[in-house]
């Protein structure tokens, strides 16, 4: 990304006071997975890190895009916003301009599940944040879910990472918006372990093609409309692009900013990163939101927008303070189906959490089985006990799947982040199909409440 100081705060990330502050990015180390970078670019060159390097395509240690083909572009310009150098006159700044970069090829090829799980996995002693700019196709039918190793791969990151402080691995929300695609359909971005970000235009509206979902945590820049700036960046064939595009764009400048705050305090674990960036970002910049709704713990949230636009300085000022949240708790509570003749277009589902090991929620999944005749008529709405009502499924017009439409699929929420969970929580299941037609939900099997989060609040919130 270029950094023009002239730029109003909102536009540059704000991170030019964390420069002031001499932080940026040094010691930590990135890795791109995705089709290869140009390791030697003259913007990359100097901070390129092979030992965080690999080809999973040719299983080599080269990640170098394939030669000649400008389809194999994808992973420099994303390395280039996180790492571009400093003051050559080339390209621009990366928004952590003395991180360490490298690359893990695993696009480009046949993707399976074991390459997947190996490249999320890779150099897990050293890595510490893991950008990842793909996912399921964005066409508004897919459900997609890790695999078995990808899955253990992510659990794994979380624990053994960075020393047991637990790998960060920042995710694209995804660009099917326009074909009415949700986020929550993919499982890589709906997962627990990743931080989902989405896209937000130079004007502060949610871009048209970023998927929402109740799994975005924050949104950075990206492209709008056709005459809307989009990112500068590095290109294959040493040179520079100003048409870097979509969330694919979005991720690496959060994970650059990450980069940030790991300097600033390099004993943040994978659970601190994500609440430093609930509570540091910010709303101003986004006038265009318009479904914002304050949950019940004062948090403005929105399906489109998560918390809202990183902003740098914020994040590294409350990483510098941070201490270390208290141990994760993990409750579940199984449902009850209430009926209700009158209403044949909609379901009710009641948990009622009645334990006290959870007084601070993170992150909250609905684990679902149930058939229909056509999934993509279905929306879900999670009630929680302060009166927080979130979509966490949209209607998906494309999806005309039939049959097991939830397999014990997890619909992943960070909206009610901070409340506390006591009390009845209900899930509606709507069917938008016309009452003329026949009922589409045929059963409704397993349906699970999991709730994360802390007995008590982060000590960095009670004295900061």
């Amino acid at each position: 990304m270029s950094i023009n100081s002239s730029l109003p705060k909102a536009l540059n990330l704000n991170v030019l006071p964390v420069y002031a502050k001499g932080i940026t990015g040094r010691n930590v180390r990135v890795a791109v997975l995705d089709d290869g970078i140009e390791y030697d670019h003259e913007d990359l060159v100097q901070n390129y890190d092979p030992q965080i390097s690999w080809n999973y395509n040719e299983d080599n240690s080269d990640p170098y895009p394939k030669p000649d083909d400008d389809d194999s572009s994808h992973g420099t310009r994303c390395a280039g916003e996180i790492a571009m150098m400093a003051n050559n006159k080339k390209c621009g700044v990366g928004i952590a301009y003395n991180s360490r970069i490298g690359c893990i090829k695993m696009l480009g090829g046949l993707v399976y599940d074991l390459l997947e799980g190996s490249s999320l996995g890779f150099a897990l002693d050293k890595v510490d944040i893991y950008s990842s700019s793909w996912g399921p196709m964005d066409n508004g039918q897919t459900m997609e879910a890790p695999g078995i190793f990808a899955k253990e791969a992510l659990a794994r990151g979380v624990v053994l990472g960075r020393k047991g402080l637990g790998s960060i691995y920042v995710w694209a929300s995804g660009n099917g918006r326009k074909k009415g695609d949700n986020c929550n359909c993919d499982g890589y971005a709906a997962s627990i372990y990743t931080i989902t970000i989405g896209s937000a235009d130079d004007k502060g509206r949610g871009a048209w093609y970023s998927e929402k979902c109740a799994s975005v945590m924050t949104v950075t820049y990206s492209s709008g409309n056709d005459s809307d700036q989009m990112i500068s960046t590095t290109d294959v064939g040493n040179s520079c692009t100003v048409q870097h595009t979509g969330t694919s764009a979005s991720a690496p400048l959060a994970a650059g900013i990450i980069a940030l705050a790991l300097e600033a305090n390099p004993k943040l674990t994978w659970r601190d990163v994500q609440h430093i960036i609930v509570r540091s970002a910010t709303r101003e910049p986004l006038t265009k939101g318009d479904d914002w709704h304050k949950n019940g713990a004062g948090l403005f949230y929105s399906t489109k927008l998560g918390f809202g636009l990183m902003d740098a300085d914020a994040l590294v000022n409350l990483a510098q303070r941070w201490k270390t949240v208290p141990k994760q708790k993990i409750d579940k509570v199984n449902g009850s189906l209430i009926e209700n003749p009158s209403q044949t277009n909609s379901q009710k589902i009641i948990f009622n959490y009645t334990d006290k090991t959870i007084r601070h929620l993170e992150h909250v999944q609905v684990i679902i089985t149930a058939t229909c005749q056509y999934r993509g008529a279905l929306e879900l709405f999670l009630s929680s006990p302060s009166g927080t009502q979130t979509a966490i499924l949209d209607r998906r017009p494309r999806d005309y799947f039939a049959g097991n439409c939830f397999d014990s699929w997890p619909f992943m929420s960070v909206a009610t982040w901070s409340e506390n969970p006591y009390g009845q929580w209900q899930l509606d299941i709507r069917d938008t199909t016309p009452l003329v037609m026949k009922q589409n939900i045929r059963s409704i099997g397993f349906v699970q409440l999991v709730l994360y989060g802390t007995t008590h609040a982060p000590s960095s919130l009670i004295f900061p």
